[in-house]
């Protein structure tokens, strides 16, 4: 018989974190509870309540205590309701499950669409759903894309234990269904790996045992993944779930176990395959050797009595992973001082950054060797769980820890990356910090990059020390490695756009379209506005249905005004827009606001030889006949009238639809002298039947003889 033994099987970074984090609680004494199962393995889940671990769904009836977010995580209104009820929170969400959050977050708040591949009622699904205020669509079969609607914007996510031929599947669908697609693969890399070595596995045992709890997504996708390579795959929560009668004389035995799989489980399985070895040996050879055994993926003949121990010798502590000894020799002869590994990012403190790299010590990294808050965006580039490459200085900083850098690694993945955007035309965001002789000079990665005054802008930049600090956007134009020069330019960028704007508005622009501009500059016979980077010419007859001196009367640059487009000329590059066309036109309802009979007030606009123009408001004009000037003879209008003058008229006679009004200045003049007389004989009159007095009033003793 034969028994190999995933080496990446059991606890994972994120679920092993969560564990000792309940367990460090019930260290200090304090009433300790988790908010669902800590993990989906009855056998822990037991073994902490025996401790008096309290696990809860609901927080209304918690008063106090210490309760331990699991690794799936939680929806941010959970954090609040903790807060509320002032309960110690103790976070032990996976990292990799908390850069999830953090991204739904962001692009939720920027107007995408979010979209979560994997289990609708899986912990971990409803914690990201809800960092998107559960407006995600959840999506875990290719098929269930097709009833999803259009989308403009989507943001898509993965549920960390997804598997990466579901992922494949379901992003090549919804290419089709969301015009921007991005795309965030958070499937977790020991997730991956976990996956694909219990698939190589299974293709070369007759008997697969899968180690894990019946409510473990991931188990369930191991054993999935498995049984399609093993018919005789068989899921197992612990040793005593296991058909002895399945497994034969010479079947080779594949075990691995699920993520929330703790390591005693593990090796109680491997125990009882042993015992199972050692019994089916003596019945059937009488003897005690001959049998091959692989732990690990290391194979060795040994002998009955070291069977077992070489068993227990492969399994470490349940606080490392299951891994050979040989595995961690090779381990130590391949890590040496400058080598680039990758690890991963354990923890981030203000001192020194710890990762976890495949050797038996973790890494060292000061934080002055690493770049953790992007210099662009603000953001922090690095957190915990994170894979990132760093260089090896001493193998034993005389701690037994790896002393690590990254700044040299940094330059030059900078400088690799400007070498790569220079040959494929990438742009790049950098910081400008300096002017210099001809231009100014721009962090880009930490490399210094020279753009030349020139370059900065489409328009001509006054004063260059206004862009120090400021982000510029650049396209590398020259790249000289040897000499550390890099010239760039965000001209040929912004170029680029204006251009591709330009062509989008000439495709799209439409006579009779009414569109919104800016005021670029007024001259004498016009206003010419930029309507989305192409101008256009408002004609001075265009600007008021009334008369207009200039057109300063009725536009300011840099206004922001709509417009109308007249006429389109794509050959000649014009367009003439209309600005009175979007403004009501007064003849309209002229006859509703003015009667025959009224008398209003206008300004002369125009003197001809037959009379005078009158406006009463922007674009409506009322002729007064040469004859209806004054009372007397008058031989031109111009000898009596002035332009701009202001004048009283009275309507004689109204005709909107031949857009004709006909004034009268003197009859408007008549009926303001007939209403003075009238008010002058009232007032007259008035003052006359003040002065009489009655003769009772002159003699009143006269009148009162008889008294």
């Amino acid at each position: 018989m034969k028994v190999i033994v995933a080496k990446n099987a059991g606890f994972c970074f994120g679920v092993r974190r969560a564990v000792e984090a309940v367990y460090e609680q019930l260290g200090r004494g304090s009433r300790v509870y988790t908010y669902g199962p800590i993990i989906h393995n009855p056998q822990v889940v037991e073994a902490l309540a025996s401790k008096g671990v309290v696990i809860v769904d609901d927080l209304d009836h918690i008063e106090g205590g210490t309760i331990v977010i699991r690794s799936h995580g939680v929806p941010p209104q959970v954090y609040s309701l903790m807060k509320d009820k002032g309960l110690h929170v103790v976070d032990a969400t996976c990292p990799y499950v908390k850069r999830v959050h953090n991204l739904v977050s962001r692009y939720y708040s920027r107007g995408y669409q979010i979209i979560i591949v994997g289990e609708r009622d899986h912990p971990e699904v409803i914690g990201i759903n809800g960092w998107c205020d559960n407006s995600a669509y959840i999506v875990n079969d290719p098929e269930q894309v097709d009833s999803l609607p259009h989308i403009t914007k989507g943001c898509v996510v993965a549920q960390t234990t997804t598997s990466y031929q579901r992922w494949e599947a379901i992003i090549e669908r919804l290419r089709d269904k969301v015009e921007q697609l991005e795309v965030f693969n958070t499937i977790c890399n020991t997730t991956a790996v976990r996956q694909s070595e219990a698939e190589s596995i299974a293709k070369m045992v007759d008997v697969m045992l899968v180690i894990g709890g019946k409510n473990s997504s991931n188990t369930q996708k191991l054993y999935s993944i498995c049984k399609a390579h093993c018919p005789k795959t068989f899921a197992v929560e612990t040793a005593k779930d296991i058909d002895v009668s399945v497994i034969g004389p010479g079947d080779t035995v594949g075990i691995t176990a699920g993520a929330s799989t703790p390591d005693w489980i593990i090796k109680e399985v491997i125990d009882m395959v042993s015992q199972l070895l050692n019994g089916q040996q003596m019945i059937q050879d009488g003897v005690t050797k001959g049998d091959n055994f692989e732990v690990n993926g290391q194979s060795a003949d040994l002998k009955e009595g070291e069977k077992r121990a070489a068993l227990e010798q492969s399994q470490p502590e349940m606080s490392e992973d299951i891994s050979s000894m040989e595995a961690f020799e090779n381990a130590i002869t391949d890590l040496r001082p400058g080598q680039v590994v990758r690890g991963t990012i354990l923890k981030i403190t203000p001192e020194e950054v710890i990762i976890s790299l495949p050797y038996k010590s973790d890494g060292i990294l000061p934080v002055s060797e690493l770049t953790l808050i992007d210099p662009h965006t603000g953001e922090v580039k690095w957190h915990e769980g994170d894979s990132i490459d760093v260089q090896v200085v001493k193998i034993d900083d005389g701690e037994g820890n790896v002393l690590l850098a990254r700044k040299s690694l940094e330059k030059r993945l900078a400088w690799e990356e400007l070498e790569d955007g220079f040959k494929n035309g990438k742009e790049f965001k950098g910081i400008c910090t300096a002017v210099v002789k001809g231009g100014v000079l721009a962090d880009v990665n930490g490399v210094r990059v020279f753009v030349p005054a020139s370059h900065l802008s489409t328009r001509y930049v006054e004063d260059l020390n206004s862009l120090v600090g400021k982000p510029l956007r650049l396209r590398i134009l020259e790249f000289d490695r040897r000499n550390n020069r890099v010239v760039a330019s965000q001209r040929v960028i912004l170029q680029e756009e204006e251009e591709a704007r330009k062509k989008a508005l000439w495709d799209s622009i439409r006579e009779g379209q009414v569109i919104t501009g800016v005021v670029k500059k007024v001259t004498d016979f016009g206003a010419f506005v930029d309507i989305g980077g192409v101008d256009g010419l408002i004609h001075v007859s265009d600007l008021s249905w009334g008369h207009v001196g200039h057109p300063s009367e009725v536009v300011q640059e840099n206004q922001a005004i709509t417009v109308k487009v007249l006429s389109v000329d794509k050959e000649r590059g014009r367009i003439a827009l209309g600005y009175k066309q979007t403004l009501p036109q007064p003849w309209d309802n002229v006859a509703e606001r003015y009667h025959v009979g009224d008398v209003v007030t206008g300004r002369v606009v125009r003197l001809t030889h037959f009379g005078a123009f009158v406006e009463l408001e922007p674009g409506v004009d009322g002729l007064v006949h040469v004859s209806e000037i004054a009372e007397g003879h008058v031989n031109k209008p111009a000898d009596v009238l002035q332009v701009g003058q202001m004048v009283n008229v009275k309507i004689l006679d109204i005709k909107p639809e031949q857009r004709r009004i006909s004034l009268s200045i003197k009859e408007a003049l008549r009926e303001q002298q007939e209403k003075e007389a009238a008010q002058t004989e009232k007032e007259y009159q008035a003052d006359e039947g003040g002065l009489s007095v009655s003769l009772e009033e002159l003699f009143p003793e006269k009148f009162n003889l008889r008294d």
